[in-house]
């Protein structure tokens, strides 16, 4: 099932998108705890997509592709790297990556498999940590590089308003073992690989970060990015594209 937020006038909803029509059908209230269709259905033409969910916080994977770990100059962690980028990063498709020029001379795409937690939990097991999933969906962890290696810790170059792009919607049926991974700038493949090459897994990363810290209804984590990172420019087009997904598209632009 895909499920979608989006705007159409001056409220926001949940929504189904329809198996092979391009129609989204309001459901009641949140889509946690069970979809009840309120039997409104609207053409996507119609309504705006918007991020797919509003999580209380991102907790995101560093250096999880071995060649993506080599490209940033050094081995894979043996344990999962983790960092938070704030709520207040997240958008949706279509919306605009907001280039901060006047802090940053280097802003990269990462494209990576999101995964959306659907139930608050605390120390999950692996071996029960797909019972606490609601779905998957595309990410772009938009990154200052020059600010990341000037810092040294991540906050400041992960953290920016627009840098955590999420979309188009949340698939909850879906085997993320194995699922193809692309992102391109202005049509020209800059990533690809396969989530099976993630070196810690899903269920590895959901224990290891509820471990942590208790993660609540909406809460995303974002899985790590292959190799292939690179550059952005303002005016430039950035797909991320995954296999049972979709694709999420920005533009960038002056945040100047």
């Amino acid at each position: 099932m895909r499920i979608a937020r989006f705007s159409k006038g001056d409220g926001v909803a949940f929504g189904v998108v329809e198996e092979g029509e391009q129609v989204v059908a309001r459901i009641d209230g949140h889509p946690f705890g069970g979809v009840e269709l309120t039997g409104e259905r609207y053409p996507l033409a119609e309504v705006r997509i918007v991020a797919p969910m509003l999580p209380s916080k991102v907790v995101a994977i560093g250096k999880n592709y071995a060649e993506h770990a080599r490209e940033m100059g050094g081995e894979a962690p043996g344990e999962p790297l983790i960092f938070l980028k704030p709520s207040t990063s997240v958008i949706g498709p279509g919306e605009a990556i907001a280039y901060p020029g006047k802090l940053s001379q280097q802003v990269d795409y990462e494209g990576e498999l999101a995964v959306v937690i659907g139930r608050l939990c605390r120390d999950v097991p692996v071996e029960r940590a797909r019972e606490v999933i609601f779905g998957y969906t595309c990410a772009n962890d938009v990154t200052a590089r020059d600010l990341q290696k000037q810092d040294g810790q991540w906050t400041r170059a992960k953290g920016f308003d627009t840098f955590c792009p999420l979309g188009p919607w949340i698939e909850t049926d879906l085997d993320p073992d194995d699922l193809a991974l692309t992102t391109s700038v202005n049509g020209e493949l800059k990533q690809s690989a396969r989530t099976s090459l993630l070196l810690h897994d899903i269920p590895t990363l959901i224990a290891y970060v509820s471990s942590v810290m208790t993660l609540l209804p909406g809460d995303i984590i974002l899985t790590g990015t292959p190799a292939g990172v690179g550059p952005m420019s303002v005016g430039d087009e950035v797909s991320v594209g995954i296999e049972g997904i979709g694709t999420l598209t920005n533009r960038v632009i002056s945040r100047d």
